[in-house]
């Protein structure tokens, strides 16, 4: 299951995917605001499944500690790259996250888990995921987590290819949540939707407070055709003006 992942990544730009448009730059805006909103002061961070370094580079340039890990090796030869440019240092390493024994119990006041989760088709290494993430994380730290709700993907798939259209495909991602690399209909890597009573149960389960729930991007990949037209007055108006909940 892994490889099938790093082998993805390997060989996609995420450097460019949050960045290249105006729909896709609404999941970094949104993510922002809210983190600047709970993460204050320098705090000890670990973004456990960093990417090319968005996120992580955003907090360290706003003085948090951060560590950085993802389990592409590409990923992680792009964040060191950068670091050559920057003041600060910031500890990257490749890692699974779904085994951070390098790291001792209670190390960081706050753990980014915004996207191993929706990648683990087996509930196994989900569970021992998230079990990894609150192991690191100080007593009232803050785990921020990612999940992507299975009735929301199978919208935006049918309305950007109608082949799409498929019983057996919609039920599978409807009943189960679980798509895999050697689905013929297959539009990413392997991958595992949630539903949002399902989060809340895992929370609760797991004795965690929720103290927010929003929509990264919401809508806007969606219609993106049209927000990539608007200028940037426009842009600026439209998010300005929307809610982010």
């Amino acid at each position: 299951m892994y490889n099938e992942i790093i082998n993805y990544y390997e060989n996609y730009r995420e450097e460019d995917r949050i960045t290249t448009n105006n729909a896709r730059r609404i999941e970094f805006l949104t993510t922002v605001q809210r983190l600047d909103s709970i993460l204050k002061g320098s705090m000890n961070i670990l973004d456990c499944a960093a990417g090319t370094g968005a996120y992580a580079f955003y907090l360290a340039d706003k003085g948090h500690n951060l560590t950085a890990t993802d389990i592409t090796p590409r990923h992680i030869n792009i964040i060191n790259e950068h670091l050559k440019n920057k003041s600060y240092s910031m500890e990257a390493k490749v890692l699974n996250a779904t085994d951070m024994s390098c790291f001792e119990n209670e190390s960081f006041d706050a753990v980014l888990n915004m996207g191993p989760f929706y990648h683990l088709t087996d509930e196994t290494a989900r569970n021992k995921c998230l079990s990894e993430s609150l192991r690191v994380l100080k007593k009232g730290g803050y785990l921020i987590t990612a999940y992507i709700p299975r009735l929301y993907i199978n919208q935006m798939i049918v309305m950007a290819d109608e082949n799409y259209i498929d019983e057996r495909f919609l039920c599978q991602i409807r009943d189960t949540g679980i798509l895999t690399h050697d689905d013929p209909k297959c539009f990413w890597t392997d991958t595992y939707y949630s539903s949002y009573d399902e989060m809340q149960k895992l929370y609760s389960d797991n004795g965690l407070e929720i103290t927010d729930h929003f929509a990264q991007d919401g809508m806007s990949p969606m219609f993106h055709d049209n927000v990539d037209k608007w200028s940037s007055e426009q842009f600026e108006t439209w998010f300005k003006a929307i809610p982010h909940n």
